[in-house]
């Protein structure tokens, strides 16, 4: 979130400066270490940066050119204000130990920045509300979800049909994807949308390039813009996941999951109104829910 003078935070500092730049797998993990170790990592060399990562100094050298700066020492120079910035932040944070909050109350605390940072990357709506008007408009409409991800699909796809006419959830690995894909594009199918979360099912992403392959255009829900399939998707959004519990929370995503379907709905307000009052009445005909 943006302090009074409208400043960014640290992570969307930092994410501003890899923004539309096409990095490599091993330049990736030079930025996401980043953005987990901001506070140490802009202040060792590049031989120390490259060891705690596991590349090649020259690699680290790379990745600072691919950013647009001269070498590894401007981009440290860059880094460093950003660093102590989050570490004058983190001394502010309701998490911090002077707060004296235990483990997961500092777990609900980062889902808390998570939303926050959605929050702030919705500020300018027009990415999720044209892609809304896109999967408003594709009949079929595909959901991908996988392992982990495959809950969120569900979700998405279960609320999606009392708005869309047609909407087909995929979360089982194996062939039956490329059938479904194949089947949805050759339905009239214009998109696919997939929600992939870390750890990354493999199957995801190969079903998005296979995807592509058919001719639908794709669209990712996942947890960082520098992912390491977004060069190979139309549209990605990404909403940060929670790490500070043995598994991952996703209060984010989901929060995203329900925009792009409020999205969807205002793209087409008619049929939205009319399929949600068939529902309505459906469920009262049948007794579907048991008020209080």
């Amino acid at each position: 979130m943006g302090d009074g003078n409208g400043a960014k935070n640290p992570t969307e500092r930092l994410l501003a400066l890899f923004d539309q730049h096409r990095l490599s797998p091993a330049q990736r993990r030079i930025a996401q270490h980043l953005l987990d170790h901001l506070a140490e990592a802009a202040f060792l060399s590049s031989v120390d940066l490259a060891n705690r990562v596991g590349v090649s100094q020259p690699s680290v050298t790379r990745f600072a050119v691919a950013l647009g700066f001269a070498g590894y020492p401007d981009l440290q120079r860059a880094l460093r204000p950003i660093a102590m910035s989050a570490i004058n932040s983190a001394a502010e944070r309701p998490d911090a130990p002077t707060a004296r909050r235990n483990e997961l109350q500092a777990a609900v605390d980062v889902e808390i920045r998570n939303l926050e940072a959605l929050r702030q990357s919705l500020a300018d709506p027009s990415r999720v509300l044209e892609l809304g008007r896109e999967l408003a408009a594709s009949a079929p409409l595909t959901v991908v979800g996988a392992r982990i991800s495959a809950p969120i699909a569900d979700y998405f796809g279960y609320a999606a049909k009392r708005i869309h006419p047609d909407v087909r959830v995929v979360t089982s690995g194996g062939s039956a994807v490329y059938d479904a894909l194949l089947q949805a594009r050759e339905a009239g199918g214009g998109w696919v949308l997939a929600f992939a979360l870390p750890r990354y099912a493999g199957e995801t992403i190969t079903a998005l390039r296979y995807a592509r392959t058919v001719g639908l255009r794709t669209a990712v829900v996942t947890d960082a813009p520098i992912a390491p399939f977004a060069g190979e998707v139309d549209v990605l959004l990404a909403a940060g996941v929670g790490t500070r519990l043995v598994f991952d929370s996703y209060a984010a995503p989901v929060a995203l999951a329900a925009v792009v379907l409020q999205a969807m709905a205002d793209a087409a307000p008619a049929r939205t109104q009319a399929r949600l009052e068939a529902y309505e009445g459906m469920a009262e005909r049948v007794g579907f829910f048991i008020d209080r």
